[in-house]
């Protein structure tokens, strides 16, 4: 590990023992420090929120973006503790599980499981759950700067789940691993890249929805779950999620697939609003006006 990262590793080590309340407070003051000064993440929030709220009043709509901006600041700082801590400590936090008798269901079954976390909440803390009750594998894109790639597997430790790069050799690492049995995490609201989504609703307006989770489950027949860690309100910890998948994800019909998605999506979001990622451009697209 190369001394910088080391160094960063060791911070978040130190700041890792602050309670949780105070990490996310000061989280919360920047989310309001962001909207104050007007960036990017602010806008896009406000431009989501336009869309999938539109029969919010100015104002109604205003105390939402302060919401989602506040809770969005939340995610940034409270991810010192997550990986400062450690994955055991960090667990401590796990308060409440809400729906952990279809995990359990879906693993003893022995088809494989697909676990759908969305961009809401603290998903890095699911990753240690999941990671505790059975080995576990999650497609992701590499950091831009390779060097963190090992803090993430500092920080993450025994509890690390086997990263899979989103390109082709990891596409079939995942159908392997899910043929034996195995448990698999995708972040279903990723944008896709060309080629490889198809539009279907979210809230309301149609977004490039990636096809690579509905043609897991429909070749492998695994199960798939939605879940999310829901932020408690004042440090006092998470509860965790999990939600059956709509009717129609594993359709052979694609459309139809990615609107069951989708449903997913928002039937996680509608737990823990403002929790979500808004600041994310989910309805951009290459051959399409774009709202932001």
């Amino acid at each position: 590990m190369r001394p910088d990262i080391y160094l960063v590793y060791l911070l978040l080590r130190l700041f890792g023992l602050l309670p949780l309340r105070w990490l996310q407070g000061f989280g919360a003051l920047i989310g309001r420090l962001a909207l104050r000064r007007g960036g990017k993440m602010a806008r896009y929030t406000a431009v989501n929120l336009g869309i999938v709220k539109p029969e919010l009043d100015e104002r109604a709509r205003a105390l939402l973006v302060r919401e989602a901006m506040i809770e969005g600041g939340k995610s940034i700082t409270e991810i010192v503790k997550i990986w400062g801590a450690g994955a055991e400590r960090a667990l401590d936090l796990v308060k409440e599980v809400r729906g952990e008798a279809l995990f359990d269901a879906a693993l003893a079954s022995g088809k494989g499981v697909i676990i759908a976390a969305p961009h809401l909440g603290c998903w890095e803390l699911l990753n240690y759950w999941l990671c505790r009750k059975t080995p576990m594998a999650i497609l992701y894109r590499p950091p831009r700067i390779a060097a963190v790639e090992a803090l993430l597997r500092k920080v993450r430790g025994a509890l690390a789940p086997e990263q899979v790069r989103a390109e082709g050799a990891g596409v079939r690492t995942l159908y392997k691993r899910l043929a034996a049995g195995g448990t698999v995490g995708i972040l279903p609201d990723q944008k896709p890249r060309a080629g490889e989504g198809e539009f279907a609703p979210f809230f309301g307006r149609e977004a490039m929805t990636m096809v690579l989770l509905p043609r897991l489950a429909a070749r492998t027949g695994a199960t798939v779950l939605f879940a999310f860690a829901e932020r408690l309100p004042r440090g006092a910890g998470y509860r965790i999620h999990f939600l059956p998948a709509p009717e129609g994800l594993d359709d052979a019909d694609l459309p139809r697939a990615c609107a069951a998605l989708n449903r997913g999506v928002e039937n996680c979001v509608t737990l823990a609003f403002a929790q979500y990622q808004w600041h994310y451009k989910r309805y951009s697209a290459d051959n399409r006006p774009s709202p932001y």
